[in-house]
């Protein structure tokens, strides 16, 4: 962005800006500060490599501010001043990209690599191919549009067509310029993407500081930087030190409106160099023109072994079709770009010592084996707690106290120990024993012959009533506002709450005089319990947590009753004529219905005047497209959530599972599809979905 003769000129400015002896009239004053500031930020946010003094630099930016409050017409839109907004951003409003925002295909290994590069050759017709290959970097997606030099939008990715706009927290960042000479380049407009990223140092201190402030502490970067930029003050995303790496040109066109791409800008490299040199940070020293497969390869394995180390969290690589004119030859499906693949890095994996296993007991009794290992860094997050499932699984992989066990992140989501390494072991290691008593109220645990899970039997476990307490008011279920697991826990050891039926009869005159609460918070509470009253009777039935019942055999059962006190008196063989319910779970919803004790609560809760009917406005509204279909749905999902993903199914008739099978009929794959698709695929009678091609079917 700067050559050199530009800034020995731009730090010898900054010199005689700060001693004072400058004279200049107030515009060439704040036109100068203004220069040197732009320049400095360049040099800090995007090489990283500061050459002034923070307090320096405060006194540059706090003299701009003072000329700019003095007369006003000195300030300019791209002003450094105008980075962070004077005010909260109210809402998000719905923007269109103004090329879509494509998913990538994935590959692991060479044989994909190999496919890849003959699909290229064949649709380019053509023997010499580069490829691009650069770090596929783990944030959130962005999309900047600037015209005249100037950013007038940055949007989230959203669902590939439509985001949602986030110029005034983008604007916040100062890795993003606000202006860029693109106008040097003849281009008018221009569409950018990248990703916005936290670094692995930055995200730790930050950590850091939250859990000294007694503050929750952030799981991962990722998810971190995605929320950051949905925060309403453009102040506090400032203050998370996002930065945007900026990989890829989709638009660019002239004062005419003719298209660049494929013409005046020949190549991925080129269009890279020019981000580059308008001030942008990006993969310019990290990527690799490649002319083949092998030379690919090679790059893959030298980062494979980098990224460990590398300062940003990254998943995998990006191998593109160098030549934009062959990237438009090769086109795109709805899906993806057929010019450009991920290849994802191997699931990671890391060893740590098994200090301790903790057992826990869930709503419905059963207990569950904690594994407390010493912190260990793996794909983003430190891992220090791992589920061990079950008796049986401690058996089958002989895990015991002290041993040196091997993580992973499945999916580079979930923990993971898939065994223990043997040779390390010195004499100190000790059997895990399975508790005969339950943990938190010491009754003796039971073990139903089919199945592989020790359960507490006590309805009156307080662990147990914490659970369910915690379950009744999520989301999925009343979806209580103001009333979280953590307040929940702080109420149940105050003695505010004792039961379901408690959150009903809340002490508001003492709640409002704990310390983090007032009048407003308070109000808040009471506001959510109330409305939670009038939700429909599938919620209800989803909250009382009776096992195997979850929100979608909640909506099938509330779909065939007039009240929920029906239930008790329906048989095993009426349950299961229930479409969705087999005996299983009838025999299940028996049980939770025979126990007098679950009436009773039912009975209060009423009395609290909860809904227990199954009202016509709670109706789901549905059409028949999707009717006589099953779905399930695998992997990451990019353009819906898995709640909207499930909510599409029902609303157009159809129905889901929750595994493989053959009387599965769709199966819908995002990202890092794992088991069920490969399972899937040898059921000759599973359609395989993209979402794309999902969402084609509801629109029929």
């Amino acid at each position: 962005m700067f050559s050199t003769e530009q800034q020995l000129a731009l730090n010898k400015l900054t010199e005689k800006l700060l001693d004072g002896q400058e004279t200049m009239p107030a515009p060439e004053r704040a036109d100068a500060l203004r220069r040197v500031i732009n320049y400095h930020d360049w040099r800090y946010y995007v090489l990283s490599e500061p050459v002034l003094l923070d307090v320096n630099y405060d006194k540059l930016f706090s003299d701009l501010k003072q000329l700019e409050k003095e007369d006003p017409e000195l300030i300019k839109a791209d002003s450094p001043t105008q980075r962070v907004a004077r005010a909260l951003t109210e809402d998000f409003t719905q923007v269109a990209h103004l090329v879509a925002m494509l998913s990538l295909e994935n590959s692991y290994n060479a044989d994909d690599l190999n496919d890849f590069d003959t699909r290229i050759r064949n649709l380019t017709n053509s023997t010499e191919i580069s490829y691009c290959v650069e770090p596929k970097f783990d944030g959130a997606s962005i999309a900047l549009v600037y015209e005249n030099d100037m950013l007038v939008r940055a949007a989230t990715r959203g669902d590939g067509a439509v985001g949602e706009d986030i110029t005034n927290n983008a604007k916040a960042l100062a890795s993003i310029p606000l202006s860029a000479n693109f106008s040097a380049h003849g281009i008018h407009r221009i569409e950018i993407r990248g990703e916005v990223i936290i670094q692995r140092d930055v995200f730790e201190r930050m950590n850091a500081e939250r859990k000294t402030r007694g503050e929750k502490e952030f799981q991962n970067p990722r998810n971190t930087a995605s929320g950051s930029l949905r925060l309403k003050d453009p102040n506090e995303a400032a203050a998370r030190k996002l930065e945007a790496i900026l990989y890829h040109v989709s638009l660019a066109e002239d004062k005419d409106g003719k298209n660049l791409l494929a013409g005046k800008l020949e190549s991925h490299y080129h269009t890279i160099e020019i981000l580059h040199q308008c001030g942008f940070k990006t993969p310019m020293h990290e990527l690799k023109v490649c002319q083949s497969v092998e030379e690919i390869q090679e790059f893959l394995a030298l980062w494979d072994n980098k990224r460990n180390t590398y300062k940003i969290d990254t998943d995998g690589m990006v191998v593109k079709v160098n030549s934009l004119a062959m990237q438009q030859r090769c086109g795109a499906t709805s899906h993806h770009p057929r010019w450009a693949i991920a290849y994802k890095f191997a699931a990671k994996q890391a060893q740590s010592k098994l200090l301790d296993v903790e057992f826990q007991v869930g709503r419905t009794g059963a207990v569950t084996p904690v594994a407390k290992i010493q912190p260990v860094p793996l794909a983003g997050v430190t891992i220090a707690s791992i589920s061990l499932h079950n008796e049986a699984f401690i058996t089958d992989k002989d895990i015991h106290i002290n041993d040196t066990v091997i993580v992973e992140r499945a999916g580079e989501v979930i923990p993971y120990i898939i065994g223990v390494v043997a040779d390390l072991r010195n004499g100190t290691e000790r059997k895990i024993d399975f508790p005969k008593v339950c943990p938190s109220c010491h009754e003796q645990l039971i073990k139903p012959e089919e199945e592989a899970v020790w359960r507490c039997d006590n309805a009156d476990c307080p662990a147990q009533t914490e659970e369910r307490v915690i379950h009744y008011v999520s989301k999925d279920a009343m979806d209580i506002d103001g009333l979280g697991r953590a307040i929940v826990i702080d109420f149940l050891q105050r003695g505010y709450l004792k039961n379901v039926e408690g959150i009903y009869s809340l002490p508001y005159e003492e709640i409002v005089l704990l310390e983090g609460w007032g009048k407003k918070s308070v109000e808040k509470l009471q506001k959510g319990i109330e409305e939670s009253k009038g939700r429909p009777l599938w919620r209800l039935l989803n909250a009382l947590g009776i096992r195997h019942v979850g929100v979608t055999t909640s909506k099938d059962i509330a779909g065939h009753i007039k009240t929920i006190f029906d239930l008790p008196g329906l048989s095993p063989e009426d349950l299961v004529n229930i479409e969705g319910i087999g005996p299983k779970v009838a025999k299940s919803i028996g049980t939770f219905f025979s126990n007098e004790g679950n009436i009773h609560l039912l009975e209060a809760l009423r009395d609290f005047g909860v809904n227990t009917e199954n009202r016509p406005e709670d109706a789901v509204a549905k059409n028949n497209k999707l009717e006589g279909k099953t779905f399930l749905f695998t992997g990451s999902l990019q353009q819906f959530g898995r709640d909207r993903a499930k909510q599409l199914v029902e609303e157009n008739g159809g129905k889901l599972l929750s595994s493989v099978s053959a009387n599965l009929n769709y199966l819908i794959v995002g990202e890092d599809a794992g088991s069920k698709l490969k399972k899937a695929k040898e059921i000759p009678s599973i359609t395989v979905l993209t979402e794309d091609e999902f969402l084609a079917l509801i629109a029929g």
